[in-house]
């Protein structure tokens, strides 16, 4: 059983053992069990290990499946964007901007931003590539690694990777209800069905003035038993105060005004509509008065999927909304737009608290042994002519006896070894052995692949026809 030890667990011992030990030093530590890592991930991010990986796998497969159903394409933004882009879109006065953006200049001189949330990167493309003259909505999706400071939580890192989700330029109402739709059956189609769906809406340029004053006046005289952040959101982000979760603020939001009471007829007429096509859909939800979002370019539609024993901002697997007005404040002409982002470190905490079973990544089908250098050399070709037929093949290396390299075979789960020896090559064959039966058979070394070939393609024809 090793101890290890870490730069934050015991800096000093680690940092005089790394400047004055010695490799005996070292060594001999390490024989006693104790193990130095002198290095570990930032925090606030982490490692996904081949063990996570076919979650990821799974999740961004079954995404784009969902997202062709509904004509959505695939868009890839760079990492780091002119930090303008962000300040504008999402509001000087929010959190993103205020608290959690990485910012840095380049040896250029331009202040730089690591992408924060995939929204406005995709909308700087649809300006910046003339997408408005193609047929509209124009629907794209991605996945995305976003870099927030912030405290890390449960499913939230400060590198974190989201499949988000944008359909740009039309304000129907049913544009909306598609795209809770299609996020809706992919979360479900998953395995995860424990979920609700909250919506509300915030109005929009017309409306919403006279529902942050409204929100202003109930708060002001509030303020003693508000959080610090909130004091502050009653000037600059009053509708933040609805999302606030520090326990002083909770209970002030039940009986704060609410944004319904004070859309105006288009919102008001466009939130019902939603509402209608959501019950045509068969998607159960439920108004939120105090849903709000963190950003400030949404407009009307707002929503959120949680799961149904977890409710907050910090367990939504998924959210977004309308941003109607956010195309012409980065420069582009009046367009309408909506979309959704879903962290998938968030769904992958679900899938596993759900306990559901992902498709298992597949294994090797054959493991090449072989015994003798004139042998390895044979093994070689064979494993790569296999490759090359697509059939997935692992070949033992080193000089370890034949019994060990079949323990090694049998470890890595493949369905047959294929066995080469000085016997074989004298005779030009080779054994194949089935690991599962433990049987055998000889067989010709030109013959092999094309035997093998044939025997997984009259098996993936038996399996597509199940």
């Amino acid at each position: 059983m090793f101890k290890v030890y870490s730069p934050t667990t015991c800096p000093a011992i680690v940092y005089f053992l790394y400047k004055f030990g010695t490799v005996a030093v070292f060594l001999r530590l390490y024989q006693l069990g104790v193990v130095f890592i002198l290095y570990k991930v930032p925090r606030g991010t982490s490692d996904i290990l081949p063990e996570d990986q076919p979650y990821f796998t799974y999740i961004e497969q079954n995404a784009a499946r969902y997202c062709q159903l509904y004509g959505y394409q695939p868009i890839e933004t760079p990492v780091f964007e002119n930090a303008d882009l962000f300040k504008r879109s999402a509001g000087e006065e929010t959190d993103i901007v205020g608290k959690e953006m990485y910012i840095f200049t380049d040896k250029g001189g331009s202040d730089l931003a690591l992408r924060p949330e995939g929204t406005a990167p995709v909308l700087r493309a649809y300006i910046e590539h003339g997408m408005l003259n193609l047929p509209q909505p124009v629907k794209l999706y991605y996945f995305s690694s976003l870099f927030r400071y912030e405290r890390p939580q449960a499913g939230r890192f400060r590198q974190h990777h989201q499949f988000g989700a944008e359909a740009i330029g039309d304000n129907d109402p049913a544009l909306d209800a598609e795209l809770i739709d299609m996020i809706w059956n992919f979360i479900t189609s998953l395995g995860i069905d424990k979920i609700s769906l909250f919506i509300n809406s915030i109005g929009c340029a017309e409306c919403r003035p006279d529902y942050l004053e409204k929100l202003r006046q109930y708060y002001s005289s509030k303020t003693n038993n508000m959080c610090s952040d909130c004091k502050a959101r009653i000037i600059n982000n009053p509708l933040r105060l609805l999302d606030c979760k520090k326990e002083s603020c909770i209970p002030l939001v039940a009986q704060a005004p609410k944004s319904s009471q004070y859309l105006c007829r288009k919102c008001s007429d466009h939130y019902d509509l939603l509402k209608k096509y959501l019950g045509l859909l068969t998607i159960p939800y439920t108004e939120n008065s105090a849903l709000v979002r963190g950003l400030d370019y949404y407009t009307k539609t707002v929503f959120e999927i949680q799961p149904q024993e977890e409710k907050g901002a910090q367990t939504a697997i998924a959210g977004g909304g309308r941003y109607d007005g956010l195309v012409e404040v980065l420069g582009g002409k009046p367009t309408a737009g909506i979309g959704f982002g879903s962290g998938m470190e968030r769904i992958v905490l679900n899938l596993k608290k759900q306990g559901i079973a992902i498709p298992a990544p597949a294994k090797p089908k054959i493991f090449v042994v072989y015994l003798g250098d004139a042998a390895k050399e044979k093994a070689l070709s064979i494993t790569s002519d296999l490759r090359k037929n697509g059939i997935s093949a692992v070949q033992s290396l080193g000089n370890r006896s034949i019994k060990a390299q079949l323990k090694q075979a049998d470890k890595a789960q493949t369905a047959y070894a294929i066995i080469i020896g000085e016997d074989e090559l004298k005779s030009n064959s080779v054994i194949l052995r089935d690991m599962s039966q433990g049987s055998q058979q000889s067989l010709s070394i030109n013959d092999i692949v094309v035997i093998l070939k044939d025997m997984y393609t009259r098996k993936m024809v038996r399996e597509i026809a199940d």
